[in-house]
């Protein structure tokens, strides 16, 4: 089992910056693909971010790229989203999302579906005030 905690949410006015972190529990954390969704309220969850195990590769949803950074520290078994130039539109739970389910091959299309990760955090609220 892994278990998800994300923490690092709360009300931001826009223009600023969030930094999310997603703790995780689990011996092989550092062979683990980790993401990133977000659910508006009425709105389907929606993919932000994704990165691979070694962390030497991202990728991210249009409407975030520039502005937000995915990143891990393997030692910390923790990744860390890191959200800048933030927008109301940005408002919305974000969740922590793995695969444990590893080695397998790293692609956008693969990790863009919310199908592709095994286990979740409870969320986090962000939200931006305009």
């Amino acid at each position: 089992q892994v278990q998800l905690v994300e923490s690092g949410g709360r009300l931001v006015q826009a223009g600023g910056s969030l930094r999310l972190s997603c703790a995780a529990s689990g011996r092989t954390f550092s062979s683990y693909v980790m993401g990133w969704f977000r659910q508006a309220p009425g709105k389907e969850r929606e993919f932000v971010a994704t990165l691979s195990w070694s962390g030497s590769t991202t990728y991210y949803a249009d409407s975030v790229k520039g502005r937000f950074t995915l990143s891990r520290d393997n030692a910390k078994n923790t990744v860390y989203l890191q959200m800048n130039s933030l927008k109301p539109e940005d408002t919305a739970v974000y969740y922590c999302a793995a695969d444990s389910r590893t080695p397998r091959y790293f692609s956008r299309s693969s990790y863009i579906k919310q199908g592709s990760y095994d286990y979740w955090g409870q969320g986090t609220q962000v939200t931006v005030s305009s």
